[in-house]
């Protein structure tokens, strides 16, 4: 069986982190997401994927090639145009020419849901799509069940409610071409998969599973906080890098060739230091944290439940929590991160123009590629600092900063 998936969006909502890489491309444990998600179709037993690639798709086929080196074969399919989920999927269908299973690329899938979910297939030989339980379907949408098959798919239900939606991860029989060519375009402008689905559901049953692992759709920044934190509960600890004396190691850390943690620092993890990156000295790590390739955390630093891409420095006598920090930036001695407001409330952050609520009561920064601070600059929770900013010494920034801005 083949795998189709999903990994053509810009994912606007990340803000500054998917300027110059797509959203799949984001590290979470080490390892572009898109990765964990190849990993666990390897592991399902399916060795043949094809990724729909779109908004900086070079970076995608750059990174895996022909997929030799994960132990599958990797076809490519560009989609032009982001006319929604059921045109994606309609590309696909030359390759697939046999029943398939689809994924969106944005979304935590282990190997055991797969290998389930072709069990059930074999059983049954319906379609199937995955459902995840919600507190609130009204941000979803609703599919209601009667046992294991859907019976309907409400788009946008007003009332708020707990209940189930769609899981982002589907098996499908060839006959999802031909109600694709059927499907009409939505409200919103676009070829929905589940108005297809719904085509399907007027001539035969659709069954659906809800696995017991946790969902994460990655459609906000924090949404990939909490996707890194679950792939990080899973970190196996291997030292290859260096570790002078008088370090103190708490918990699992990962260090890898090139790496180097210098006296003084103390890290509880899970904890992982990419190749060439060097800690300390007397540095403070802990939480789920990432430290990107060459990247540097310095003198008197703490950092907390974060990822750091590649290439950045904080030097001496920061703080960074609940943070993603883009590439190649630099922050200057003193820069201070807040994560947790004075009510212990959830953290608004302003997205498009709007204010909503990430959900989550720690969260620092979202910044951008090659951002710098002055020295003693501090940073409010749930600001978002797109590429190129300057924020000068001493200096207060907070909400959503724009490309290349200054703030003194």
């Amino acid at each position: 069986m083949k795998a189709l998936v999903l990994a053509a969006g810009k994912g606007v909502r990340m803000g500054p982190l998917t300027e110059n890489r797509p959203k799949p491309m984001l590290p979470v444990a080490g390892k572009p997401f898109l990765e964990h998600t190849v990993n666990a179709l390897k592991e399902a037993g399916i060795d043949h994927i094809v990724i729909l690639t779109g908004y900086h798709g070079g970076v995608i086929k750059d990174h895996f090639g022909d997929g030799s080196k994960w132990g599958v074969k990797i076809d490519y399919l560009v989609q032009p145009e982001r006319l929604g989920t059921a045109n994606a999927v309609g590309m696909a269908r030359e390759m697939m020419t046999e029943d398939f299973l689809c994924l969106n690329g944005d979304v935590i899938v282990t190997h055991s849901l797969v290998a389930s979910m072709i069990e059930n297939f074999g059983k049954y030989g319906r379609s199937l799509m995955s459902l995840i339980e919600v507190e609130d379907v009204s941000r979803y949408g609703m599919v209601k069940v009667k046992g294991d098959i859907v019976e309907a798919i409400v788009e946008k239900p007003r009332d708020r409610a707990r209940g189930l939606i769609n899981g982002g991860i589907y098996l499908f029989k060839r006959n999802i071409f031909e109600a694709i060519e059927r499907t009409p375009l939505s409200s919103r402008g676009e070829y929905e998969i589940t108005h297809s689905l719904q085509l399907i559901m007027e001539k035969e049953e659709v069954g659906c599973m809800v696995p017991d692992a946790e969902w994460v759709d990655i459609g906000s920044p924090w949404d990939l906080l909490r996707a890194h934190e679950i792939y990080m509960e899973g970190l196996k600890e291997d030292i290859r890098g260096e570790v002078e004396p008088n370090v103190q190691i708490r918990g699992r850390v990962v260090l890898m060739e090139g790496a180097l943690i210098r006296s003084g620092t103390y890290i509880e993890g899970n904890v992982i230091i990419d190749e060439g990156a060097v800690v300390g000295p007397n540095s403070y790590i802990r939480g789920s944290t990432y430290i990107g390739r060459n990247s540097r955390v310095g003198a008197a630093s703490e950092v907390k439940n974060s990822i750091i891409l590649n290439d950045t420095n904080i030097p001496h006598h920061n703080y960074v929590g609940d943070s993603i920090i883009g590439s190649d930036c630099n922050l200057g001695s003193g820069t201070k991160v807040a994560n947790l407001r004075l009510d212990h409330g959830p953290i608004p952050v302003v997205i498009k123009g709007e204010k909503v609520s990430s959900g989550r009561r720690k969260l620092g920064v979202i910044m951008g590629d090659d951002v710098q601070t002055g020295i003693n600059a501090t940073i409010d929770p749930g600001t978002m600092l797109f590429s190129g900013t300057r924020v000068g010494p001493g200096a207060k920034v907070s909400g959503t900063v724009g490309k290349g801005s200054k703030v003194h």
